[in-house]
């Protein structure tokens, strides 16, 4: 029989010692479509639980990962940051984990505070928010409520697969449209275009702004970075089709990787250009917390031959470090290595006509929504 063993959490893995080592990697067959190789147990547990075959050989008879929805019974829906780095102050996250299974996602520790593991866990059980529309309506319609563009897709995606069931991301953009409320979103996927009349209607009303990331054009590469997120040339086709309905629109190279993916800094922005964009930023890779383990088990398992090489490089924008957290490097890095990349990014950008305007939304169309549970005033006319 196949057995779990609860073991003592052992301390923080040192760097040479990926997580998968510890007994938690999963086998090829169980994570098909996924992105982690492995499913440690997160910061926060008191107890590390590794699956072990005790002479039965029944570990290839243990289910495939299948993703899990399970409501999110949040009461509050505009998360506020002081972020210094930051050009955002409030942000909303209809769902938490992805289902697109980017080995390089940031916000992949965040799992743990839900007593789940950052790896194969943040891919596959995924937790919604139904009430987002209402709970919005609900926060906008506050007396105290001062409007500012609200950032959304900075955790996780909005239009990753599950949204197509769901469409709790269209429900906001219909809050959002009615009460005059500006908002920037940043996806990866082409699904975005579901929702592309709401978008066009409140693009000319100055009320939103959309980026698309791009993280490669090899469609190998994006198919083990990004398992189930659309396709590199899909999300170029939704970026022309986002442009041709008046949506201002730019794009991000994000993360960027060195030795992984960087080579392709300037073909990516070429091909973003035929698109019509002329906005662009990026952003470098970033290892917080678990982070780290994880990407170093998928560097292992898609490229043993670069595993030190990354990370010497990565290192080298870090200051000696894994990651650096530090306001103002914490994006882009420091040392030659990130300003080389930095400056090739520059160099493209005003090459290609990037970036020499800047989108501006605006409040001015701002009307505190009156939420369908709201008592009618006695002294309405």
């Amino acid at each position: 029989m196949t057995r779990s063993s609860a073991l003592r959490r052992p301390p923080a893995l040192p760097p040479s010692v990926p997580a998968g080592e510890l007994g938690t990697a999963v086998g090829r067959e169980r994570r098909r479509g996924r992105g982690s190789s492995s499913n440690a147990s997160g910061r926060y547990e008191p107890l590390a639980r590794i699956a072990f075959d005790d002479g039965w050989q029944n570990l290839d008879e243990l289910p495939p990962f299948k993703t899990s929805v399970t409501v999110d019974a949040t009461r509050k829906i505009i998360t506020r940051n002081d972020s210094p780095d930051l050009s955002f102050d409030r942000s909303i996250n209809p769902y938490r984990g992805c289902e697109h299974g980017c080995v390089y996602c940031f916000a992949r520790p965040t799992h743990a505070y839900l007593g789940l593991s950052p790896g194969l866990d943040f891919e596959s059980r995924l937790f919604m928010k139904p009430n987002a529309p209402e709970l919005l309506e609900r926060e906008l319609s506050a007396p105290s409520y001062l409007p500012k563009v609200i950032a959304i897709g900075t955790n996780t995606d909005p239009y990753q697969p599950i949204e197509r069931r769901y469409k709790i991301m269209r429900g906001i953009l219909e809050v959002l449209e009615r009460a005059g409320h500006p908002v920037g979103i940043v996806t990866k996927s082409a699904l975005v275009l579901r929702d592309i009349d709401i978008l066009a209607r409140m693009a000319r009303r100055d009320l939103v702004k959309v980026a698309i990331s791009v993280t490669t054009l090899d469609a190998k590469l994006a198919r083990v970075m990004e398992p189930r997120a659309s396709t590199p040339p899909r999300r170029l086709e939704a970026l022309r089709q986002l442009v041709r309905a008046g949506v201002p629109t730019s794009t991000l190279v994000a993360p960027i990787i060195p030795a992984i993916n960087d080579a392709e800094i300037e073909r990516i922005l070429e091909a973003v250009a035929e698109t019509g964009v002329r906005s662009a930023g990026y952003v470098l890779l970033r290892l917080p917390l678990e982070l780290r383990d994880l990407f170093k088990e998928w560097l292992t398992e898609n490229f043993p031959d670069r595993v030190q090489h990354v990370f010497k490089l990565i290192r080298e924008t870090r200051g000696g470090k894994d990651y650096d957290s530090t306001w103002g490097k914490r994006m882009t890095g420091s040392g030659p290595i990130a300003w080389m990349i930095g400056r090739r990014f520059e160099v493209a950008c005003e090459r290609l006509g990037f970036n020499l305007t800047s989108v501006q939304t605006t409040t001015a169309h701002f009307r505190p929504p009156q939420p369908t549970s709201e008592q009618l005033s006695l002294f309405a006319s």
